[in-house]
């Protein structure tokens, strides 16, 4: 395109255009901020000098003086909540909720809020009604994720496993493994009424839900032993190595136990000694290292944790080594393995803990819920060391 003289007026138009709109913006945004009382900026000064309490009294100010600030409401209790003032957040709340000139998101927001100021006041019958009403709102999927955690915390597995379910639709996020530990509850509570038909159910349930659940499996195995079944408590502990074999330390003395029951204990023996070679664990070892020390001899328990250490080499295992070794030694030499060994042992007792991986907390208890963070199936079933934790 070629140039054209009128061209040169066109430039200065488009230019003086922008000039002014950029005039009536800035003349926009200072008469709304001279509409502003000067408490709202005095809170705004209070929060970037972090003083949180000065900042609440100027805000509640800015409240008093135009009650239609309706963001600056939920601020306000959203803050109050978090810093454990539940009774002015419920205020708060409330005064939204009842009134008359708040559009439908604005209700359902404000409903919200005040749901989750029941649940941390412990009021745990209104939050439930609440978070019930929006199930079919905006707020569905985060109302059924607070009311999951409302029916974890009163124990109602039947209602937990409900909810589960329709978040499981809403998000398509598979719960499986969650709703299978739900069923693992409710079998628990069936199990201490007597209710042992029921309890298989949910067990049988519980693997429907995730057939990797090894908690079900561990949980119908005790029950076939409790009803003298002894060989179908040994099938149903040795398929754990199908479903994830790093557990299988946690039946490994219910399964000599078992096969010394039957009076095969060096079958049993065997398959701890295979079991060890295939899944390094601490707490396989142990278990084979005392049946071997009571059914073999001394030297056969030393020769076992001899070949685990020349395979995995560890504190936790030399510590073992060092056990194994003291039952052979001349009283002569045993002092100086017993200082060594305590030494061993002091340095590797941080190790020998279990580590919820959601919030950290240790414990020497495997757990299936974690007691700190209340998280399902946060902890490995491994001990630190072997999860390569530092000391």
């Amino acid at each position: 395109m070629e140039f054209e003289p009128w061209m040169l007026l066109v430039f200065p138009l488009f230019f003086g255009m922008g000039w002014w709109a950029a005039r009536l913006d800035v003349k926009r945004l200072l008469s709304e901020s001279t509409a502003l009382p000067e408490s709202y900026f005095q809170g705004l000064n209070f929060l970037l000098n972090e003083q949180q309490d000065k900042a609440i009294e100027a805000f509640i100010e800015v409240v008093k003086i135009d009650p239609h600030t309706v963001e600056l409401h939920f601020a306000l209790g959203s803050l109050f909540r978090r810093r454990g003032e539940v009774d002015r957040a419920l205020r708060m709340h409330h005064n939204l909720v009842d009134r008359a000139d708040l559009d439908d998101d604005k209700r359902q927001q404000a409903i919200f809020e005040l749901a989750q100021d029941y649940l941390k006041a412990g009021i745990l019958d209104r939050a439930e009604s609440l978070f019930g009403e929006l199930k079919k709102t905006a707020y569905a999927k985060p109302s059924l994720e607070f009311l999951l955690e409302l029916y974890q915390k009163e124990h109602d597995w039947t209602k937990a496993i409900a909810i589960a379910e329709q978040l499981a639709r809403l998000s398509e996020h598979p719960l499986g493994k969650q709703i299978a530990f739900f069923y693992c509850e409710l079998a628990e509570e069936e199990i201490k009424s007597g209710n042992l038909q029921g309890a298989r159910a949910h067990l049988e349930q519980a693997l429907k839900e995730c057939t990797t659940s090894v908690r079900a499996t561990i949980m119908l195995g005790d029950m076939a032993l409790a009803a003298g079944n002894v060989e179908e408590a040994i099938a149903l502990w040795k398929g754990i190595e199908n479903q994830d074999a790093q557990y299988l330390q946690l039946v490994a003395e219910r399964l000599l136990a078992a096969y010394r029951a039957l009076g095969k204990e060096a079958e049993g023996i065997a398959l701890l000694r295979s079991y060890l070679v295939k899944h390094h664990s601490i707490d396989l070892l142990n278990v084979a290292f005392d049946g071997i020390l009571k059914f073999e001899s001394p030297a056969s328990a030393y020769q076992l944790v001899r070949d685990e250490m020349a395979r995995n080499p560890t504190l936790l295992g030399l510590d073992k080594l060092l056990e194994a070794r003291l039952l052979e030694v001349s009283l002569e030499r045993r002092a100086d393995i017993e200082l060594v060994k305590d030494l061993i042992h002091k340095r590797t007792r941080n190790l020998a803990m279990y580590h919820c991986n959601h919030c950290g907390f240790k414990a020497r208890k495997f757990y299936w819920h974690c007691p700190a963070c209340q998280a399902w199936d946060s902890y490995a079933p491994r001990r630190d060391e072997e999860n390569g934790k530092p000391l």
